[in-house]
């Protein structure tokens, strides 16, 4: 006798589709970080039912983008910095782990890549910046050969772009990166695992303490503007 399964009320790929959308409108900034979100609301924004919408919503809190509001409904999570740097922590574990079996491949990163994010880092297109980053690091778990170092950096890079999105909404990005991706790419292009390694957890020591600052400052300086408590002077603007 066959098993008995019970019939799936709401398709996964609507439900994913709430999902993204939501995602994406927290990590742009467009829900931003205490802002109270309703399944009515959000149904009537998406023109869909409630039901995808309150299964996105359990996915998102799952997943850290957001929390139970006080009453109804649920907050956008806050951002905080050092959060942040322990998602680079595990970031920057995988990082070196890729780039030192990807050197062992002696693994040509395509260097369109490269120019790519050059390009795009002279432009003033904040997600083109954040997508250009993000293409780097994942063709560098693609070149590992280890396809589970990609799933696992997946759900820590979707945190990353958001606080990625926030300061650099405010402050452009750091000048160096490039430079540095470039570098990580040409030591697994000669096989270097050693130096391919050690060049990526620099890097993402770097990109931890810049992101880090940053986005504290920029929580400073919203919390005094809420407060309306005045910038100190030498706070960056």
């Amino acid at each position: 006798m066959p098993a008995q399964l019970l019939s799936i009320e709401v398709a996964p790929d609507l439900v994913d589709q709430v999902y993204r959308a939501l995602l994406g409108a927290i990590s742009s900034g467009a829900l931003a970080p205490g802002e109270r979100l309703t399944q009515e609301d959000i149904a009537a924004r998406l023109s869909v039912s409630r039901q995808p919408v309150l299964q996105a919503l359990r996915l998102l809190k799952k997943d850290g983008f957001v929390q139970d509001a006080p009453g109804r409904g649920v907050l956008v999570a806050p951002l905080e910095a050092e959060a942040m740097r322990k998602v680079y922590q595990v970031r920057g574990a995988l990082d070196v782990l890729a780039a030192r079996l990807a050197a062992q491949q002696r693994f040509r990163i395509d260097p369109k890549l490269i120019e790519r994010g050059r390009r795009a880092a002279r432009g003033r297109n904040v997600e083109a910046m954040i997508d250009a980053d993000v293409a780097f690091h994942q063709a560098i778990y693609a070149a590992s050969g280890n396809p589970l170092i990609g799933q696992s950096a997946d759900p820590h890079w979707r945190h990353l772009r958001r606080a990625m999105g926030a300061v650099l909404q405010a402050e452009p990005q750091r000048e160096s990166l490039w430079d540095e991706h470039e570098a990580i790419a040409d030591a697994i292009a000669a096989g270097d695992a050693e130096r391919a390694a050690r060049l990526s957890d620099e890097h993402v020591s770097r990109a931890s303490d810049a992101l880090a600052e940053r986005l504290s400052q920029q929580l400073a300086r919203t919390a005094a503007s809420a407060s309306g408590t005045p910038t100190k002077k030498g706070d960056k603007a």
